[in-house]
C-alpha cells in the first residue's frame, strides 16, 4: 500500500451544498433562507449576545471583580517580636531605625506596630500607628509610645 492508494471510507464524505444555483438544484432562488427579512439578507441576523434590545449581560456586569477603595491607606505591619529581636533596650523605633535594621525598605513608609509576640525591652516607639495590644506590651515592658500614632 502506498500513500496514493489511501481513500476515505465509503460514505464518510459528502459534497458541500451549492445553494442558489437555479431552480433544478432544489436550493435555488432563495437558497434555503426562506422568503424576506433580516435573516434572508447577506450579513443579516443579530450578533452573538444580542438580547432583543435589552442591555446585554456582558455590559450589565462590572468590568473587574471587587471594589478598590481609592482612599485606602496601606501600613507595613511590624510585630513586637521583630522589635524584640532587632532592637536593644532604650532604642528609639522609627522609620529610620527600622530601615537601618532591614525591617522595612523605605524610611518614609507608613508603619503599624502589631502585638504578635512578646517584648521584654523598654523601647521608645515613634511610628505612624500602634495597635492596642502592641501599645499595652510596649508600656508593660517599660517603654513608651509617642505621637503621631
Amino acid at each position: 500500500m502506498e500513500l496514493k492508494d489511501l481513500r476515505p471510507a465509503e460514505g464518510s464524505t459528502k459534497n458541500r451544498k451549492r445553494v442558489g444555483r437555479g431552480p433544478a438544484s432544489g436550493t435555488g432562488k432563495t437558497a434555503g433562507r426562506g422568503m424576506n427579512g433580516q435573516k434572508s439578507r447577506a450579513g443579516g441576523g443579530k450578533g452573538a449576545g444580542f438580547e432583543g434590545g435589552q442591555t446585554p449581560l456582558a455590559r450589565r456586569l462590572p468590568k473587574l471583580p471587587g471594589f478598590r477603595n481609592i482612599n485606602r491607606v496601606e501600613y507595613l505591619p511590624v510585630n513586637v517580636s521583630r522589635l524584640e529581636a532587632k532592637f536593644e533596650a532604650g532604642d528609639v523605633v522609627d522609620g529610620e531605625s527600622l530601615k537601618a535594621k532591614g525591617i522595612i525598605k523605605h524610611a518614609d513608609a507608613l508603619v503599624k506596630v502589631l502585638g504578635d509576640g512578646e517584648l521584654t525591652k523598654a523601647l521608645t516607639v515613634r511610628v505612624d500607628k500602634v495597635s492596642a495590644t502592641a501599645k499595652a506590651k510596649i508600656e508593660a515592658a517599660g517603654g513608651k509610645v509617642e505621637e503621631p500614632c
